[in-house]
């Protein structure tokens, strides 16, 4: 049995528990300690890459063993077609936000120590196949991200924390519940995700159960009307954890419709299918309208995360392999590309000490690799042909188009809204005269552009050549439909 999977869910885990030791006298050692870590964690996740066979949608490099027999909970993890993209979406921006939080000046100990707790939590949560296990990973990345914002945030950092954390107990709750009634509804009790996912269930309770499951994983997405924490979140999180926020938590949320509701609740999952459908389309062109009203850089990211985050939980409703395809590479996408634009808000902000998209202008002839850098991610997350962004989306209206046609073609407001204030946002921060403050600002260095870099790999990439990774993921998400009953041509 290969370990190599509690190996990269643990050693940052390990290695935050040897940063608390550093003497005060080498505080330098810290940072290289967290980015060594994340750095091997990354490696291993390339040879996880190399022997994972896209082809088999079983689990694959399963690691199974009693941990609390008493109630019969397994200490199981695996990877398949539906959470290997995710394992590496997590390690490489784990990788590249610990390089980028090297502005962080201040208690960096416990920072960089509850840095890498938050990624031990965020790789257990894709990589556990029992519930308990996942729910226990899924808690611990609560309690680190709440101090993460809450000590090293913003100006109102403290109600962002407190926010988040309260909306994500609240959602919790309720999957716990819901936890609970499949293990003691059918003997003998059993935690394990694969097993229940055997298993059949009356439709009523399968609807009540979908609903607690719902509400946990709708409030991390965020469905509109639970996205209220985001905006506060991402405003007042230092930029690495924000990169962190919208690249990988939110994507917890819908790798649990993929993991748990769909596989387990399959008759509630098709019953919920139009409100879900709904409800992306609601979230968006809101999230689109609010990001276009905003002033604040970082503000408008969090929104269009929103909007992007939409077309994800419309490819979850719509039933189809295009549909699901799309929603599990728009995933993957949006963490890539939002991710890239996170960090390039940090770097002006880094510079200005402002983030008011109304006092720039000109940038584009002061710095001139940052502005090429931020119109790629920007053109990318518009939806370009040739980009990343462009794939998922059409792939979640292509294969939504044939079940839902009218709110396929509202959701299209999403992606002319998106246009609408990204370029703007070009215009106002690149493009005009040049405010005489900013004159002297330095364009972009190199630890900068090696957070960035890597990131503009894939977009490009998977824009090109979409088939090398849609071709690890088709296999799982076909399996699934035809558990959901769905016939694939």
């Amino acid at each position: 049995m290969s370990h190599l999977l509690s190996w990269i869910v643990f050693s940052p885990l390990v290695a935050g528990l040897g940063i608390l030791f550093v003497p005060k006298s080498k505080m330098d050692w810290v940072k290289w300690i967290a980015t060594g870590v994340t750095g091997f964690g990354f490696f291993l996740g390339l040879l996880v890459w190399a022997q994972f066979n896209p082809l088999d949608t079983g689990v694959q490099l399963l690691e199974d063993h009693a941990w609390i027999p008493q109630i019969g909970v397994h200490y199981t993890l695996g990877l398949d077609g539906i959470n290997f993209p995710m394992v590496i979406l997590t390690l490489l921006l784990s990788f590249l936000a610990c390089i980028g939080s090297f502005g962080i000046q201040e208690r960096e100990k416990e920072y960089y120590f509850l840095y890498l707790l938050l990624t031990t939590g965020m790789l257990g949560t894709f990589l556990a196949l029992d519930l308990f296990l996942f729910y226990i990973f899924w808690e611990v990345v609560l309690v680190p991200m709440y101090f993460l914002i809450g000590i090293w945030g913003g100006p109102r950092k403290e109600y962002a924390a407190i926010k988040f954390f309260l909306y994500t107990l609240a959602g919790s709750l309720f999957m716990l519940l819901g936890i609970l009634a499949l293990y003691f509804f059918e003997a003998p009790h059993t935690f394990n995700m694969l097993e229940l996912g055997t298993r059949t269930y009356p439709l009523f309770f399968q609807q009540v159960i979908f609903l607690a499951f719902f509400f946990g994983f709708a409030i991390k997405v965020p469905v509109w009307p639970f996205h209220t924490w985001l905006p506060d979140a991402h405003v007042e999180a230092p930029t690495p954890i924000s990169v962190l926020l919208a690249g990988v938590l939110l994507k917890m949320g819908t790798y649990g419709f993929f993991r748990v509701s769909y596989p387990i609740l399959p008759e509630a999952a098709q019953w919920f299918r139009p409100a879900m459908a709904v409800l992306a389309v609601i979230g968006i062109v809101y999230g689109g309208f609010v990001a276009l009203a905003q002033q604040d850089f970082k503000k408008m990211v969090a929104y269009s995360s929103v909007s992007h985050m939409g077309f994800v939980l419309l490819g979850l409703a719509a039933f189809t392999r295009d549909g699901f395809n799309g929603a599990m590479l728009q995933m993957f996408n949006h963490g890539v590309i939002t991710g890239g634009l996170f960090l390039l808000v940090g770097v002006l902000y880094d510079r200005a000490h402002t983030r008011d998209l109304n006092v720039f202008g000109g940038l584009g002839a002061r710095m001139s690799v940052y502005s090429g850098i931020l119109i790629f991610f920007s053109l990318a997350s518009l939806g370009l042909p040739g980009l990343s962004g462009f794939v998922s989306e059409f792939l979640c209206l292509l294969g939504t188009f044939p079940v839902y046609r009218t709110l396929t073609i509202l959701s299209l407001t999403g992606i002319i809204l998106a246009a609408t204030y990204l370029l703007l946002m070009i215009q106002r921060v690149l493009l005009g005269p040049v405010n005489p403050k900013w004159e002297k600002l330095a364009d972009i260095d190199r630890r900068e552009l090696f957070t960035l870099v890597p990131l503009m790999i894939p977009i490009l990439v998977v824009g090109i050549y979409p088939k090398l990774i849609l071709h690890y993921l088709t296999p799982s998400l076909s399996a699934l439909l035809t558990k959901l009953g769905v016939l694939i041509p």
